[in-house]
């Protein structure tokens, strides 16, 4: 929305036509144009807008040009306003002034515009005017252009209507599939299409639970379930893992108890079980090969979700395990079933993968007193991956008191941009630790080192928190 309204409403004033003064199938413009019509230049004696010094309305509207009219239809006087809409019909170009005054706050002037829209409203306008009315819909008294809307897209055929499927406006494309959905005009395996491949989370739902509950009327088990199943998005495949039930296939299931995401592991876990089936089993049959290069990393994290503290014996030979994603599962793992042993967990700290040490930084955290406060210091250095300096530096944050600020400190030069920022944070939040002696002179030394990052007031009350002399 790049548009200036005061210097669209001046040229406008100036007879300028509409479309070359701002876009007018951006809904956004016409929103900024409606309220900077009315906008007053304070330092002026007589408060008046802009475009008002020079080119002011005439009394009598009869006979106003388009881009004059536009501006009537904006004006600060409701009675002006009331007048320009019984006038603008004969610019249908206006028609989206007339849905940005049927919310207007005065009731004469709301009525009026309802009344023109009710009756200009026609399957090809309302297409074009859709991203405008669902826009100020979200306004107070928007839910009659909403309500209108919907009355005469309910009308127009599925070609038309598909037309808004593809459009960059999320919110028409959300209400157009709802509309398609009540009206059933969609087949279950269009759905299931649109759900796998949309990249709008909420018309990957719509549409998903539209294809299942269409499995219900219509015998299209063939077409729905690869689609849904396939899907990228996790809530889109656990509505088709748990749609295997009703479709007769449980035993399909069973291949989604390793999927990458929680969702679909919880779905798979259910339909197995209703079949008499046990997951706990199965997982843990498949995290019994310690070194399999074929074990996928959510049946690591999914004997986690469903096992017990006895399982943590399975998982920790997975920690060497070859795959990246299997060691950090079961590191995950160990942290879940509350059995992570931080003298075991610590040389992962080290680990080439980046998501091993950011979940053994996690496990550590509640141990992080009980950690050597130099070998983790050590980790902070330049020289090491950034990944292990970012895993380090949490833990040493974590422990709080001087060893959280001596590393905050280190790292406010350090070669990465994201992590300067994070310990500039840190040293801002910091605060003398209870459990530590007032009058640390290394406080003190490590506040004036990061003054930069406080005003003169902050900083001193920092320092007497910290007793010590600024």
């Amino acid at each position: 929305m790049d548009i200036d309204g005061t210097a669209a409403a001046t040229r406008l004033a100036g007879g300028a036509p509409l479309r070359s003064t701002f876009d007018v199938a951006d809904p956004g413009d016409w929103l900024v144009l409606d309220s900077a019509v009315r906008e007053v230049t304070w330092h002026h004696p007589q408060f008046l807008p802009e475009w008002e010094h020079f080119a002011p309305l005439p009394a009598d509207l009869t006979g106003l040009d388009e881009s004059r009219l536009a501006l009537a239809l904006c004006h600060r006087d409701g009675r002006i306003r009331r007048e320009a809409l019984r006038q603008s019909v004969r610019y249908p170009n206006l028609m989206p002034l007339v849905v940005i005054r049927c919310v207007d706050w005065a009731a004469p002037v709301r009525e009026q515009a309802r009344r023109l829209l009710s009756d200009a409203l026609t399957v090809d306008s309302a297409l074009g005017l859709a991203p405008l009315i669902l826009r100020v819909g979200r306004r107070d008294r928007g839910a009659f252009g909403v309500d209108a809307l919907g009355r005469i897209l309910r009308q127009a055929s599925y070609g038309r209507l598909a037309a808004l499927f593809a459009g960059p406006d999320r919110t028409v494309r959300r209400f157009a599939y709802r509309l398609a959905i009540d009206g059933q005009m969609l087949r279950p395996a269009e759905l299931a299409r649109t759900a796998a491949g949309d990249q709008d989370t909420v018309v990957q739902d719509l549409c998903a639970t539209a294809a299942l509950t269409a499995l219900v009327a219509e015998d299209a088990h063939e077409d729905v379930l690869p689609l849904l199943l396939s899907a990228r998005n996790p809530r889109v495949r656990s509505a088709g893992v748990t749609a295997l039930r009703g479709a007769g296939r449980p035993e399909q299931a069973e291949l989604f108890l390793s999927d990458r995401s929680a969702l679909v592991r919880a779905c798979a876990r259910y339909v197995v079980r209703q079949q008499g089936g046990d997951p706990v089993a199965w997982y843990r049959e498949r995290c019994m090969a310690a070194y399999d290069p074929e074990l996928a990393p959510g049946a690591v994290i999914g004997l986690a979700e469903c096992g017990n503290r006895a399982d943590a014996g399975l998982l920790r030979p997975l920690l060497v395990h070859p795959v990246a994603g299997v060691r950090a599962r079961a590191v995950a793992g160990l942290r879940a079933l509350d059995c992570a042993d931080a003298n075991q967990l610590r040389p992962l700290l080290d680990d080439p993968a980046a998501a091993v040490v950011r979940e053994t930084a996690t496990a550590l955290l509640p141990s992080a007193k009980e950690l050597p406060v130099d070998w983790l210091s050590e980790r902070t250095g330049s020289e090491r991956p950034r990944h292990v300096r970012v895993g380090a530096f949490r833990v040493l944050d974590a422990r709080g008191g001087i060893v959280a600020l001596r590393a905050a400190v280190g790292l406010l030069e350090d070669p990465d941009m994201k992590l300067r920022t994070w310990a500039a944070q840190a040293v801002q939040r910091w605060r003398p630790s209870p459990n530590e002696r007032r009058g640390d002179l290394e406080a003190g030394e490590l506040l004036d080192r990061s003054r930069h990052l406080f005003s003169d007031h902050v900083l001193r009350r920092l320092m007497r928190e910290a007793g010590v002399d600024s």
